[in-house]
């Protein structure tokens, strides 16, 4: 059996990271499958991992203190400043080090990269006979440094996945310019599984799902839906997630008296996620920026009519005006708030663009994406 290593910088809860274990249980009976993250957050992964797939940890008793530093910016503590800046370059310097030392190492036949650095560092360190893939997850947002960045990195690679395929002919593009041979494939996201029963949505129930961070933009959310609140006050919006941003959204929420109409579940499991898109009537994204919008294809594939602004890149890619949701151009707050109203008071519409959501979520299932992925493997 074939062995793939998959180099990721932990495996906590993030995007790329349950991208990264849905890769590693979907292709792990076809071939031997480890996983070498950087960082140990947590004494397990945060998402279920199959037991055939080896997990290695480079460096268990540091992590990344970015947020600590920030903090010690911010309350100007020039010791704790000091301090967290020492701890950040030598974390930085291990983390190099031991990367490429496990890349040299690495007796894998093929090797997955999940980040630019990684990219870099696998591209000058593998074995020539090791095929070296790059997955991108992020979209460029037109800046010029992080494209070159991602060009760069992929220049001694043997393919770079996109995760949309506006993202493939961009960066097919760019790689041409330079003269790199890197080729650029796209595979979407996938969802776990499609739900046999849609919502009803029935239930005055509005959801969002996703980390609590600044680009995530759910303090917009929190006064969009004080937009609604005061249309449609018996309507409860759920918010699923934790983050950084966390104290901030709850902040919002109080300051807005919304702490009745909204509930902040935090990280919930995937059942539980589930649980409350079923009973729920429509999905919201307020994403300043979004690669691909996985949560959409979930919220979709439990027939929920979904309403994004157009700013989140991925969302474009998924939602299509009139058909399975709503995007709302120059993040409009009322133009959303809107639209949000039009689809509470109109059962029928509700109901017809869940319809097609769903529809479209089946073009993401496990086995429509691991064919895509054992074809690409197998071209080895």
């Amino acid at each position: 059996m074939r062995k793939i290593s998959i180099l990721a910088l932990h495996l906590g809860y993030g995007g790329i990271e349950k991208c990264i274990i849905n890769l590693a249980n979907l292709i792990c009976k076809e071939y031997q499958v480890e996983i070498i993250s950087t960082y140990k957050l947590e004494n397990v992964p945060a998402f279920e991992l199959d037991k055939s797939v080896k997990v290695s940890y480079l460096i268990e008793k540091y992590k990344p203190n970015r947020e600590e530093w920030k903090q010690a910016i911010r309350k100007g503590k020039p010791l704790t400043f000091l301090k967290e800046s020492y701890k950040a370059v030598a974390v930085l310097f291990l983390r190099r080090r031991r990367t490429i030392q496990a890349i040299q190492e690495c007796d894998s036949d093929i090797i997955i990269s999940t980040r630019d650095i990684f990219n870099e560092w696998l591209g000058n360190h593998a074995s020539k006979k090791t095929y070296k893939i790059g997955w991108e997850h992020n979209h460029h947002h037109q800046d010029i440094s992080y494209i070159k960045k991602i060009v760069s990195s992929s220049r001694k690679l043997d393919k770079l996945i996109l995760v949309s395929d506006s993202l493939r002919s961009f960066y097919k593009k760019e790689l041409k310019k330079k003269g790199y041979k890197c080729k650029c494939v796209y595979i979407p996201n996938m969802i776990d599984n499609i739900p046999k029963k849609a919502s009803t949505l029935k239930n005055k129930n509005i959801i969002s799902v996703g980390r609590l961070s600044r680009e995530k933009g759910y303090t917009d959310l929190i006064e969009v839906f004080k937009l609604v609140h005061e249309k449609r006050p018996d309507w409860h919006l759920d918010i699923i997630g934790d983050g950084p941003e966390r104290n901030k959204v709850v902040d919002a929420i109080y300051q807005n008296k919304l702490t009745k109409e909204i509930t902040l579940h935090g990280y919930l499991k995937r059942k539980e996620i589930d649980e409350l898109l079923n009973q729920s009537s429509i999905y919201l994204m307020t994403s300043y920026t979004e690669s691909f919008g996985i949560v959409l294809i979930e919220a979709m594939s439990h027939g929920l009519p979904c309403i994004a602004f157009s700013s989140a890149e991925g969302a474009n890619d998924l939602i299509k005006n009139d058909y399975n949701g709503y995007l709302i151009e120059e993040r409009n707050f009322n133009q959303m708030a809107d639209m949000i109203v039009e689809l509470i008071d109109s059962m029928e519409r509700r109901q017809k663009l869940g319809k097609n959501g769903r529809e479209i979520s089946m073009n993401y299932t496990s086995d429509k994406i691991k064919n895509d992925w054992l074809k690409l493997l197998k071209r080895r």
